[in-house]
């Protein structure tokens, strides 16, 4: 017999003496905790394993599972708040710095350590202060769990036969891998007609997972008759599960007539059933975890509804479909989350096999890494827009345990703080005067120096605080030297704050204004540089999509698209919106320039450059593109929208938004700065009115008086024009004060500008003119040149002042119809025309009639009775009295006799 396999058959059985032999053989066994037996409960670092306490010295643990941290130890504390969990303890010595795969090993405690003190035994990490994950073994001690048994699973101890029962909720009897980043577990209970089923996949937050069987019945279409599980979180981060059923391919549909059809829900198909229908799955448990999604549920092996739901037979093998994909949110018209085409490779992002329920299966080695753990919201500070720093209860803390409250910042819970390097970052602190803010090296805060450790404090400290009413401003700009992570926290207590994230300078440097667009969900960047404008913007939420538009609604809007395409290229596209289907969103071509995209953690940002006006020819013209015009003097309304998924090729309703903005952000481009949108348009209307009655009556009244009306005699003539040409001014500058403090100014570069100042400069000039006007020559005697040339500027600067003014109204009516789209400009553009039609045929009139006059005067004979100096009237003089110099040789009478021409 040869002697190499009994070596190794001893050697193998003396290691599986030193590893399973009871360690406790001189450690005695008083502890009533001896013996007792526990899932650990998972807080994070997907912690999952079994401790059984073996003796006064030591305890096993089994099955263990967890992603690595920096320097954990297993730690004890005797109550599980968070005073005392932070204060607790070492228990061993031994470290547990590396990562866990269904790992069993002893634990011993160290000498000075007993059950008696140990309330609550956690795995710890030292510098964050973290808790992976723990049991209360107070509970246990007492007879009780906290939470009632789930499920037997088989024991760790040798005896595979043996079960036990698992008190938590992430524990199971059975584990299934589907793919590398998506598994099923479950645990079988027969005897109640129920099995429970966890899902859990490295996944986007905003993706479902989908599992359930085939319809046994199909060859070849498996997903067809299928009863599927869809399960996912919600926008507010709550879990949900929902019982579907697939008629076809394709998204759920319901008729005219009320019946369903796509991959639907029960209960929408319910509406077509006269008996009704019930979801047969309830959700038991979920949690989002290090960028893991995982969700517990039951159902029924066999239920009522022989319809929609298929019936499990436990003890055979039956093919089961599984999915991930991007999910739609509820919206009016589908009020429940419907999965999108999973799309992908099949084993990654789909699949199907057979399984046997009633047979344990745990081919699952180890937790599930993802390679993006962070689910925390991000917000990106920029040196425009204020953070504000507030306080309120910890619901979802990313480093547990922590107090009671949590810092929120512009209204996140602890969100992750990405700043620039050389940009100044502004906080409105609002936290109360019980909570200062400072940023420090130290991860957990609360003042390093009472737990005998160094920090360093680059901005903040016990000044740092205020309340809503008085709230305090801090500036804090990091430089080339500040570390990439920093952490805002507290002073006076430790985690009430997380992460800082300190990058080289981005957007807020590279552009010369920024505002944040309604909901503050979007941030809008821009330069404007000559006769082109560069845009950015920036979402502040996870998306699949980040869309903004120009106008009012998306309906009628120009807009821009950012993704991330199939192949993980940054993608940003131009549409015109004419209507609310995926069919009326038609593309554009636009000549964009410059086009970056990029998506970090789900936060989609992308950037452009293009021109103002875009060069179109002659035969363009009336394409939608040539008519996206930017005026930098016209404030710009932008709107934004976010969804699961675009694409470059044919879109369709899923397509859709999810998520927009409430209202129009008018953006000053030329000012850098943004306002709501507000209804201007009697504002606008009010003004038009006044320069109306003034350049379209007042003022050409009056040079029509003193061109037709000096033959009536006495002064009549020289009164109305005077009045008129005051009136009408007095009303000018009134209307361009009202419009200049409601539009908070004007920019000359606007055609209507231009044309309204030229005219009131115009308009300006006639007093003055009038006030430099020569003496008239004395009667008889030629007009000097100096006379002549007054004569001909004051009429023709009048006349020129009323055509450019006129033309100030048109380009006026322009304006407004391309601000509102005013569906009565057309309608008021024709209204003046004919107004000013009906004026020139007045002046064609006027003027024949004078004609006549003169005509009539000279067929009665050439007689010069008196001066006719009417026009050398003091234009300036209230009473219309002559000049001293002219009075004098207006008073002598003169008649000169000729003979008529015959």
């Amino acid at each position: 017999m040869p002697r190499e396999p009994v070596l190794l058959g001893v050697l193998l059985g003396f290691l599986f003496f030193i590893c399973y032999a009871d360690p406790g053989l001189d450690c005695p066994k008083t502890s009533p905790l001896v013996g007792l037996e526990s899932d650990f409960k998972m807080v994070q670092h997907q912690l999952r394993g079994f401790l059984k306490i073996i003796d006064d010295c030591s305890f096993r643990v089994s099955n263990f599972d967890m992603i690595s941290g920096s320097d954990v130890y297993f730690w004890g504390a005797i109550a599980p708040d968070f005073g005392n969990l932070t204060a607790g303890f070492v228990v061993s010595d031994q470290r547990l710095n590396e990562t866990y795969k269904n790992s069993t090993f002893v634990v011993h405690l160290r000498k000075n350590i007993t059950w008696d003190g140990i309330e609550v035994l956690a795995v710890w990490d030292l510098p964050t202060a973290s808790n992976f994950g723990h049991v209360l073994l107070t509970n246990l001690s007492n007879g009780s769990v906290g939470a009632p048994v789930l499920a037997p699973s088989p024991s760790s101890d040798g005896d595979l036969e043996v079960t036990r029962p698992h008190t938590e909720t992430t524990m199971f009897e059975n584990c299934k891998v589907l793919s590398d980043n998506y598994r099923v577990r479950w645990t079988l209970n027969a005897d109640e007609n129920l099995i429970d089923i966890g899902l859990e996949a490295a996944t986007a937050t905003m993706n479902y997972m989908g599992f359930g069987w085939a319809n046994p019945n199909s060859n070849s279409e498996l997903m067809l008759g299928a009863d599927v599980a869809i399960t996912g979180f919600e926008e507010d981060g709550m879990p949900f599960v929902d019982d579907f059923y697939i008629s076809e391919y394709s998204e759920c549909l319901v008729n005219k007539d009320g019946s369903a059809r796509g991959v639907c829900p029960d209960r929408i198909y319910a509406g077509s059933d006269p008996n009704g229908l019930v979801n047969n799955t309830k959700l038991v448990y979920g949690h989002r975890r290090d960028g893991v999604s995982f969700i517990r549920y039951k159902r029924l092996l066999k239920s009522g509804d022989e319809k929609y739901d298929l019936p499990v037979n436990h003890t055979e093998k039956m093919k089961v479909i599984w999915a991930l994909g991007k999910i739609r949110p509820p919206d009016s018209l589908r009020p429940y989350y419907l999965p999108q085409n999973h799309g992908g490779p099949e084993h990654v992002a789909f699949g199907h096999l057979l399984l046997n329920v009633s047979e344990h299966v745990d081919d699952c080695l180890g937790p599930l890494d993802a390679q993006d753990k962070e689910d925390q919201d991000i917000i990106t500070a920029d040196a425009n827009a204020a953070l504000v720093v507030t306080t309120g209860p910890a619901l979802r803390y990313p480093n547990p345990p922590n107090p009671s409250k949590v810092f929120y910042i512009n209204k996140k819970e602890a969100p992750v703080l990405r700043v620039e390097r050389g940009v100044p970052v502004k906080f409105s602190i609002q936290a109360g005067h019980d909570v200062a803010l400072y940023i420090t090296s130290d991860p957990l805060g609360g003042n390093a120096t009472v737990r005998n450790t160094t920090e360093t404090i680059y901005v903040g400290g016990p000044e740092a605080e205020g309340v809503l009413a008085s709230p305090m401003e801090l500036v804090w700009q990091p430089d080339r030297n500040t570390p990439d992570q920093v952490y805002y926290h507290s002073v006076y207590e430790q985690k009430m704050g997380w992460i800082v994230q300190v990058v080289d300078g981005g957007l807020a440097d590279m552009y010369n204004n920024s505002v944040l667009l309604d909901d503050q969900q979007v941030t809008f960047f821009w330069t404007l540089s000559g006769d082109s404008i560069s845009i950015a913007a920036r979402a502040e939420k996870k998306s699949g999509y980040l869309a903004i538009a120009f106008g009012s609604s998306m309906v009628n809007s120009y807009a821009y698209v950012g993704w991330i395409d199939s192949i993980g290229k940054g993608r940003v596209n131009a549409y015109w919106i004419d209507g609310t289907d995926a069919s009326n969103v038609h593309p554009t071509g636009e000549n964009l320039t410059y086009v970056r995209c990029r998506s970090e953690n789900g936060i989609i940002t992308f950037e452009f450059t293009r021109p103002l006006k875009p060069s179109c020819g002659r035969s363009q013209s009336n394409e939608p593109v040539c008519k996206n015009i930017i005026d930098p003097t016209t404030p710009l309304k932008v709107i934004w929208a976010m969804g699961a998924g675009w694409t470059d090729g044919h879109l369709t309703e899923r397509n859709m938004h999810s998520v927009m903005s409430s209202r129009p952000i008018r953006v000053l481009l030329m000012r850098g700065s943004a306002e709501a949108e507000q209804d201007l348009r009697p504002v606008l209307a009010v003004h038009g009115f006044m320069m109306f009655l003034a350049w379209g009556i007042l003022l050409p009244g009056g040079i029509l008086s003193a061109r037709y009306l000096k033959h009536v005699k006495g002064d009549g003539w020289y009164q109305i024009h005077v009045y008129l040409q005051y009136s009408g001014l007095a009303i000018v500058m009134l209307a361009l004060l009202f419009a200049v403090a409601e539009l908070r100014g004007f920019y000359f570069s606007s055609l209507h500008v231009k044309f309204g100042i030229i005219a009131i400069l115009l308009a300006c000039i006639q007093p003055v003119n009038a006030f430099l006007r020569p003496k008239k020559a004395a009667n008889g005697d030629a007009a000097s040149s100096k006379r002549l040339l007054w004569e001909y500027l004051h009429v023709y600067v009048g006349r020129s002042a009323i055509v450019v003014g006129i033309a100030s109204l048109f380009t006026g009516m322009k304006h407004l119809g391309e601000r509102y789209g005013g569906e009565n400009v057309h309608g008021l553009n024709v209204a003046l025309i004919l107004w000013f039609l009906l004026g020139a045929f007045l002046v064609l009139y006027l003027q024949f009639c004078e004609k006549r006059r003169k005509d009539r005067t000279s067929a009665r004979g050439n007689w010069v009775l008196g001066n006719e100096e009417d026009d050398a009237l003091d234009l300036l003089s209230p009473t219309g009295r002559l000049s001293e110099k002219e009075s004098q040789t207006s008073g002598r009478m003169e008649v000169q006799l000729e003979p008529l021409n015959k």
